[in-house]
């Protein structure tokens, strides 16, 4: 009877703390970005959820990665094209870069991809805004933040039509609009530009470069979040800039870190969460054990091209077929296109792999990757040195980052041969200092006071509690263009200081004439008198 007694106490003592936690906990608005952004920010939102806050993600109808939850509420609203459209979309930005066009048409299709991109998301974020049952929903539901990541910036243009303290969570805006968001100091000298491919140590050259390209990307800018100003204005009826959207954000959870970035200055409000998506490996499943097993002391390397692209030309099929043939590790290949003639026996094509588990396994010998920054981070936390084949984005300078420091070689796909590939491989495989080095980086970003995923639902859950953090903003913000460079001191000392000159300089003038005119007088009072 006592222990009965004790047991009912205790279990109603858990009933009653979880629907403490429940009480305790928030509301959170998320408007997500689709891709492999999602996949990280849902593992922060589940946390979120778990530690009792209502979430509720405000989603288009037709996504490619973004389906139903069972942790929390998911609100869809109409938009203008199909999910029929949004998956052939998605594979076409893959087959494009896989393209090798001439420059001008390099140019082009840059053009053409931002206006598609463009348009596409702006419609969507106008059928966001002017849906009227969702929005009175929205403003009924008492938030007390906003989480979202603010690449595509339907998410800002929520928060200050709502008055919701935000959190940011990005790899980084382009233009380094995030840099200039937050009034962080991003000297040319030292802090290459997006798409540059340079490292922090810059020849004259390269510095010629950055400075061209970070003056250039302005217009880039321009052209990318034009139709977001317009709909941003129109929508809250008045002018209204991206650059000042993005710089009303609380916090900035960054999905990188030192340890993979270049060290630059930061702002207080800019929190480095990089590696947030592989702290969970999981068993490999029956089948994948199995091939891991079957390929003894050589190992296996890990190949993907990320989820967007699965699919490649036959052409660099081949070459690239021809290079893992001769490599005696076994090769796991996340493919859904046509099989190559020349596939190898040790090459095994899948349309799906788990991929960090893979990558944690101790028989993984090396990844291949397109240098997406998920990926990135995962062959990072398990220590695993890369062979890279960028595609588009930020993927380039992804890749320039882990070449530069001794832990994989970059290569480009659309020129590479089979040889190029095959001598890669063989040399992160073979080589101890690709490991050595990947293993270093492994350590420092592991050797940590507190993991990523931990910090994000920290810095999520105090912007809740504190409907914001306005003790982290800079009065930069509160400045003009004039007083953040004290040009208006500058030409104020330079006045006086041309004022003391002008002084000193009338004084020396006006003393000189007067020593002058003494002279003369006394020459003249001592003239003898002619006779």
């Amino acid at each position: 009877m006592t222990i009965m007694w004790k047991y009912q106490i205790h279990a109603g003592l858990l009933l009653f703390l979880s629907f403490w936690n429940l009480a305790e906990g928030g509301k959170l608005l998320v408007v997500p970005q689709d891709g492999s952004h999602w996949l990280s920010m849902r593992m922060v939102l589940e946390k979120l959820w778990e530690r009792g806050h209502e979430i509720v993600a405000v989603i288009p109808e037709a996504t490619l990665l973004m389906k139903t939850s069972q942790s929390f509420t998911i609100k869809t609203y109409p938009v203008p094209y199909t999910q029929e459209f949004v998956d052939k979309f998605y594979h076409s930005i893959g087959e494009k870069c896989l393209e090798n066009p001439f420059f001008l048409e390099k140019i082009t299709f840059l053009l053409n991809n931002i206006s598609e991109v463009t348009n596409m998301f702006s419609s969507s974020c106008r059928h966001l805004l002017y849906n009227e049952e969702l929005m009175k929903y929205l403003q009924d539901s008492k938030f007390d933040a906003i989480m979202m990541d603010p690449v595509l910036p339907c998410g800002p243009i929520v928060a200050e039509y709502l008055s919701l303290p935000s959190v940011y969570f990005l790899r980084g805006l382009p233009c380094t609009l995030d840099y200039k968001a937050t009034q962080c100091p991003s000297p040319f000298s030292y802090v290459p530009r997006t798409f540059v491919s340079s490292s922090d140590h810059m020849t004259f050259v390269e510095r010629v470069k950055n400075v061209l390209v970070g003056i250039s990307e302005q217009l880039l800018c321009y052209l990318f979040y034009l139709k977001y100003e317009n709909l941003a204005s129109e929508f809250l009826h008045r002018e209204v800039t991206v650059l000042e959207l993005f710089s009303k954000a609380s916090i900035w959870l960054m999905r990188y870190n030192f340890v993979f970035e270049y060290p630059r200055p930061v702002m207080p409000n800019m929190i480095y969460i990089g590696g947030i998506n592989c702290e969970q490996k999981n068993p490999l499943s029956k089948e994948f054990e199995e091939i891991v097993n079957a390929s003894g002391e050589h190992g296996i390397v890990v190949f993907s091209l990320g989820s967007m692209v699965s699919d490649i030309p036959i052409k660099q099929a081949r070459e690239i077929a021809d290079a893992l043939a001769t490599i005696p590790q076994t090769v796991l290949w996340r493919y859904t296109g046509k099989a190559p003639p020349n596939l190898p026996k040790n090459v095994k094509l899948v349309k799906w792999l788990p991929q960090n588990d893979l990558l944690a396994h101790p028989k993984t010998r090396a990844f291949i990757t397109h240098g997406g920054s998920h990926g990135v981070y995962e062959g990072i936390c398990n220590a695993v040195p890369m062979v890279l084949m960028p595609l588009f984005g930020d993927q380039m300078d992804n890749a320039k980052r882990v070449e530069s420091r001794g832990a994989g070689l970059t290569l480009n796909i659309l020129e590479m041969t089979s040889k190029d590939l095959s001598t890669a491989l063989k040399a992160v495989i073979n080589d101890k200092k690709y490991k050595e080095n990947i293993q270093r980086l492994s350590d420092l970003h592991l050797d940590r006071p507190i993991h990523p995923l931990d910090l994000s639902v920290y810095w999520v859950e105090f912007v809740m509690r504190h409907k914001g953090a306005p003790h982290l903003r800079p009065a930069a913000h509160d400045l003009n263009w004039i007083q953040y460079h004290s040009l208006d001191v500058i030409a104020f000392l330079l006045a006086v200081v041309l004022l003391f000159l002008f002084i000193s300089l009338k004084c020396c003038l006006f003393c000189c004439r007067r020593c002058c005119s003494k002279k003369g007088r006394t020459r003249k009072a001592n003239k003898p008198k002619s006779h």
